[in-house]
C-alpha cells in the first residue's frame, strides 16, 4: 500500500488528468491511458504477502469521493487480514451459485461431477462433442433457469428426421443437466426437455422417423469361412477376433481383457462387473480353440497386463484394429466385430435346442423379469459351456487346431 497518506488529491487535479498514474495515498492510484481513466487500488496480500491491483471502477463515473470512500472500506478489510480480490471472487462465485449460470456452465459442471462414475472412459468427451455441437450454439449462453421448450426443441428440430438416434441421446443428456440444476436450486418448473407427456406431444416419436440400425452381421452359415481366413494370418487384432466370436463377448470386454481374469486349468475367464455393460460380474467358458488363442499369446513374465495389447503394452488393442482384421477376412466392411454376437445368437437359435435364457445368459444379458431373475441364482454355467463348445466346433471345424 502506499507510504502516501490518503487524500492527496484535488477534485480539479483528477479532472485534468491524462496520462499515466497518479496517487491520491492510501494505496488509491488512478490510472490514465488511450483517453480511459481508471482508479485502481494497490495493496500488499495479507493472505500471501504480495503486491496485488484491483480495479474499482472508471472516472468520471466514479467520483474522487466514492473511490475514496470504497478505498476506505478496502482499508479496513486489508487490516483485518482479508484480501479484497480473493474476497470479490468468493462474492462473484457466490452470485454465479445463486444464479445457476449459463446452461454450458451447468452442463460442464454436471459432466464433471458424474464422469467418475461412468465406465466409458470417453463419454465426457462424448457428452461435450454432442452439446458442443448442437446445444451450445443454440442456447449454451442462456442462463440455466431461463432455458425452455423452444430453447429445446430449436437445438433438436434441426437433427431429429435425418440423425435420430443423436437427437434422442442429445435429449436424454440435456433433460438429465436441467434435472442437476433443479436439484441444485439454480431453476423450478418442469423440465423442458422431458419425453413422457410433453416433448412426446411436439416431436414424432423416434421409432416413426428412423428405423433402429442393428450391428451388421455375418450370416452364421458363412461363419466358418471367415473363422479359417482369420486362422490363416498372425496378426494379434485377427486373434482377438477369433476369441470375440468363440466367446461371444463384446469387442470392449475382449479388448481390455487382463490375464489374472482368465483361468486357465479351469477354462474360465471372470470379467468383473465394472467392465460389463449389465454392471454384474460374467463368467465365459473357454471352449478349447479359445484356449489355443491364448496359449500361443506372450503372457508376460509376472502374468499381469492386457491378453490382447495394442502398440504400447500399457494399451488395449483398438477397435479400429479388431474391425480391420474382420473387414480384410471377411472380404467385405459391411460387418461389425459386434455383429458376431449377433451371428452367435442366429445359429443357436437356428441349430441348436438350448434354452433361450442359456444362450441370453451366454450373451451377458439379462433374463426374464426381475422376479425371474431374484429366483435364478445361477448362472446355467455347465450348460452354457456345452453351448459355448458347440459353437466353437462349428465355426472352427477341421481349423481347431491353428492358434
Amino acid at each position: 500500500m502506499s507510504r502516501l497518506g490518503p487524500n492527496q488529491l484535488t477534485a480539479l487535479q483528477v479532472s485534468r488528468h491524462r496520462d499515466g498514474s497518479i496517487c491520491d495515498g492510501g494505496g488509491l492510484w488512478l490510472v490514465a491511458s488511450g483517453g480511459s481513466r481508471l482508479w485502481e487500488m494497490r495493496y500488499t496480500s495479507p493472505a500471501t504477502g504480495k503486491r496485488r491491483q484491483m480495479s474499482l471502477g472508471s472516472y468520471p463515473g466514479l467520483s474522487l469521493a466514492g473511490a475514496r470512500d470504497r478505498a476506505v472500506d478496502l482499508r479496513r478489510m486489508i487490516k483485518e487480514g482479508t484480501d479484497p480480490l480473493v474476497e470479490r471472487a468468493k462474492e462473484k462465485a457466490a452470485r454465479k451459485m445463486e444464479q445457476g449460470g449459463t446452461f454450458a456452465e451447468v452442463a460442464q459442471a454436471y459432466i464433471t461431477e458424474q464422469a467418475p462414475a461412468w465406465k466409458d472412459r470417453k463419454a465426457a468427451a462424448t457428452w461435450t462433442g454432442s452439446l458442443a455441437n448442437h446445444v451450445f450454439p443454440v442456447f449454451g449462453d442462456k442462463p440455466i433457469k431461463d432455458v425452455d421448450t423452444d430453447d429445446v426443441l430449436s437445438a433438436l428440430r434441426p437433427i431429429w428426421t435425418d440423425r435420430t438416434e443423436t437427437a434422442g441421446r442429445l435429449r436424454g443428456r440435456m433433460e438429465r443437466i436441467l434435472d442437476y440444476a433443479r436439484v441444485m436450486g439454480w431453476r423450478e418448473g418442469e423440465n423442458p426437455a422431458r419425453w413422457r407427456g410433453h416433448l412426446s406431444a411436439l416431436l414424432p416419436a423416434p421409432s416413426k422417423v428412423a428405423k433402429v440400425q442393428h450391428h451388421k452381421a455375418i450370416p452364421w452359415k458363412d461363419i466358418a469361412s471367415v473363422m479359417a481366413a482369420l486362422s490363416m494370418s498372425d496378426g494379434l487384432a485377427a486373434k482377438a477376433v477369433r476369441f470375440a466370436c468363440l466367446t461371444a463377448a463384446r469387442s470392449g470386454e475382449v479388448r481390455s481383457c487382463l490375464w489374472p481374469e482368465i483361468d486357465m486349468t479351469t477354462r474360465v475367464w471372470t470379467i468383473p462387473a465394472e467392465r460389463m455393460k449389465a454392471g454384474r460380474l460374467h463368467r465365459v467358458p473357454l471352449s478349447m480353440p479359445a484356449t489355443d488363442i491364448l496359449d500361443c499369446l506372450r503372457q508376460p513374465t509376472n502374468g499381469t497386463g492386457f491378453a490382447f495389447p495394442g502398440y504400447r503394452p500399457s494399451r488395449p488393442l483398438t477397435d479400429v484394429a479388431l474391425s480391420k482384421a474382420l473387414h480384410q477376412a471377411a472380404g467385405t466392411k459391411d460387418v461389425t466385430v459386434h455383429g458376431l454376437r449377433s451371428t452367435f445368437r442366429d445359429w443357436a437359435a437356428e441349430e441348436t435346442d438350448y434354452p433361450n435364457e442359456v444362450v441370453e445368459m451366454a450373451l451377458a444379458h439379462a433374463v426374464g423379469n426381475k422376479v425371474e431373475a431374484a429366483y435364478r441364482r445361477g448362472d446355467l454355467f455347465e450348460k452354457r459351456r456345452a453351448l459355448m463348445d458347440e459353437w466353437a466346433a462349428y465355426c472352427c471345424g477341421s481349423h481347431r487346431n491353428r492358434p
